[in-house]
């Protein structure tokens, strides 16, 4: 294993940390926009209270996933942002309007009705933006360019609407709305709120177990490569257990309230399927063109990555520790 590998590990780990974190306060939009019944007024200003203090924080993980890209791969980088310019751009878009809205809505003023037309904004964004990660992440995997040539393409890449990427869309969306309920159900204050949460949970694991076959049966000969390894592998029946048992788990806890522990089995199910697409697409880092090591940087490129990674992360790891330990610990604590 070289530095390409260990570069292209690294940016794994930031997509998974991104989804954990940044991909529950998704979530969390996408509960505030669904938010109905006696408690809807509760339940946003749930969603506000756990997502106000971390979810600016939460967005270092992509950047760190996009900037090891373009300095480690440039090549990967390129051509992505040129075949796939119109679903990444609707993805930054929608960062941008989720983030605004945000404070907007919580610090902007103008009354009620400016408060409901900003924080309708921050949740149709919510649920827009993860379906374009994941059709992003879907097409990544299916995209087939010439053998060892990149090409600049004529028009933009429309293979992005296939049904496998669209599905592979909605199955983060769903992933990332099971994600926040379950959390959520750790930061409400009451039975009732815990209890609305917890069957959004369980409800959106369902979905999301649908959604993931429905992909499966789509995914084509664009995706042979990815799905030999990922059915063939000798690590396919160990990952195949732990995923079934996180998902499975978590919703037997999430019936049982046993909340903490939901909250700990949904974490390993979602790291567990993004670690198992990794698994799956290596050696490619556009499949089944471009491999981590055709995509590599020069070397001298990748020695300097080093000491500048390790720098970034003493300063922002324990600023991270922090920041949770202020803002996530237990009122009684």
């Amino acid at each position: 294993m070289g530095l390409p590998e260990i570069f292209a590990g690294l940016i794994l780990i930031a997509l998974v940390l991104y989804a954990v974190l940044g991909g529950a306060d998704f979530g969390g939009g996408v509960w505030d926009l669904v938010a109905t019944g006696p408690r809807a007024k509760e339940q946003r200003a749930l969603i506000e209270r756990a997502i106000a203090p971390v979810w600016e924080a939460n967005h270092v993980w992509l950047i760190l996933a996009v900037v090891l890209l373009f300095t480690a791969f440039p090549p990967a980088f390129s051509t992505l942002a040129i075949e796939y310019h119109v679903p990444l751009v609707i993805l930054l878009v929608g960062i941008v309007f989720r983030g605004s809205a945000f404070v907007f809505r919580q610090y902007g003023g103008g009354g009620e009705e400016a408060t409901a037309r900003w924080g309708r904004v921050f949740a149709i964004a919510s649920t827009v933006t993860p379906v374009f990660i994941g059709i992003t992440v879907g097409a990544v995997t299916a995209i087939d360019l010439p053998t060892n040539e990149l090409r600049v393409p004529s028009t933009y890449d429309t293979s992005w609407l296939r049904p496998f990427p669209i599905l592979v869309g909605l199955f983060t969306l769903a992933q990332f709305a099971f994600v926040a309920a379950v959390y959520l159900t750790n930061e409400a204050e009451t039975p009732e709120l815990q209890n609305d949460f917890r069957w959004r949970g369980i409800g959106a694991s369902l979905v999301s177990g649908v959604l993931a076959g429905a992909s499966a049966l789509t995914a084509g000969p664009s995706t042979a490569h990815f799905s030999s390894r990922l059915i063939g592998s000798t690590w396919t029946a160990p990952l195949a257990v732990l995923t079934t048992v996180s998902a499975v788990g978590a919703i037997v806890c999430l019936q049982a309230r046993r909340y903490r522990v939901a909250r700990v089995l949904a974490v390993a199910q979602v790291a567990l399927v993004i670690a198992g697409w990794g698994a799956a697409q290596y050696p490619y880092l556009i499949g089944p063109s471009l491999t981590v090591q055709e995509a590599a940087a020069p070397p001298a490129t990748l020695k300097v990555v080093w000491p500048v990674l390790i720098a970034g992360s003493v300063l922002l790891l324990p600023s991270l520790y922090w920041m949770l330990r202020v803002f996530k610990r237990p009122a009684s604590r």
